[in-house]
């Protein structure tokens, strides 16, 4: 037995191939490009604590470190995101924005991810997403059943994607998880899902992780080109049209413990959501858990 045929190995799960690191070089670097240098590790406690370190030492823009699997994977909150190995893509890039955008626009960086992997996901994959604020890819399917006399079924949404954002001095390191090929018996919660769960029509990690990487590079472009305007690049009409939040009943737990229960109406220009409660007040929501309790058009 090769030691890639033992249990961990590379080819151990062979519905879970390992990635093809020099394919993905081939297509994702190019003179000009974005991303300037790719590296896929077997194993690693978390690809954005590694990017961090990286980036202080002075690693250039574009750098792509990809884990085949992360033993402390985080998300928002500092909490733990896990996966079998080979079984998602979970993946981490560098970004310095630099002088052309101003510091106080990067916080629209994790909601540039969410557009740019979201968008990416239904091209390569063929499955409805969703984006859920500040940072939750989520994929929806509408039941077959369920439904009362004319009125559709609610839509089901489930979590297949995270995305963390970090600065690291002068840069930003975006690390982004994707549920792809997680089974049911794998998943970490009930509201989890996976793209092969939902039916997708690719589940081949290589090409999703390209399309992924590309429309990430096109989206950061044209923010980068507009100085991080939010407007001019489209990325907040972007972000708003494929937000499940929006038109929302939600609850947001803020931080100190206190909560806010209302209408969530817009996503501003400094990429807060917008609440507006039952006192007829709006409060702009910068940090925060935010729970989908149901549809504001539902009558209530």
């Amino acid at each position: 037995m090769s030691p890639s045929d033992t249990p961990g190995g590379r080819w151990s799960d062979l519905d879970r191939p390992p990635l093809n690191a020099t394919a993905l070089r081939r297509a994702l670097i190019r003179p000009g490009g974005l991303w300037t240098s790719l590296e896929v590790v077997p194993a690693t406690g978390s690809t954005n604590t590694d990017l961090a370190a990286a980036a202080v030492r002075g690693a250039a823009e574009g750098t792509v470190l990809i884990a085949e699997e992360q033993t402390a994977g985080r998300g928002r909150l500092d909490r733990n995101w896990s996966a079998p190995p080979r079984s998602g893509l979970f993946f981490s890039v560098l970004l310095r924005p630099g002088d052309r955008v101003p510091a106080e626009r990067w916080v629209w960086l994790p909601l540039l991810a969410g557009v740019a992997t979201a968008t990416a996901l239904s091209r390569s994959a063929g499955v409805d997403t969703a984006l859920k604020w500040p940072n939750d890819v989520l994929l929806t399917s509408t039941p077959d059943t369920g439904a009362g006399p004319g009125r559709p079924p609610a839509p089901v949404e489930r979590k297949c994607g995270g995305i963390l954002a970090e600065r690291a001095g002068d840069a930003v390191v975006l690390g982004v998880g994707i549920n792809v090929s997680l089974r049911a018996d794998e998943l970490p919660v009930p509201t989890a899902g996976s793209l092969a769960l939902a039916g997708a029509a690719n589940v081949d990690r290589d090409p999703v992780l390209r399309a992924v990487l590309r429309s990430l590079e096109e989206w950061y472009g044209r923010w980068r080109e507009t100085g991080g305007d939010p407007s001019a690049s489209r990325l907040q009409q972007a972000y708003a049209a494929g937000c499940a939040t929006l038109g929302r009943t939600v609850r947001a737990e803020l931080p100190g413990g206190r909560a806010t229960v209302g209408e969530a109406v817009a996503v501003d220009g400094d990429g807060r959501l917008v609440i507006a409660t039952a006192d007829g007040a709006h409060e702009s929501v910068a940090a925060g858990d935010i729970v989908h309790l149901r549809a504001a058009s539902a009558g209530e």
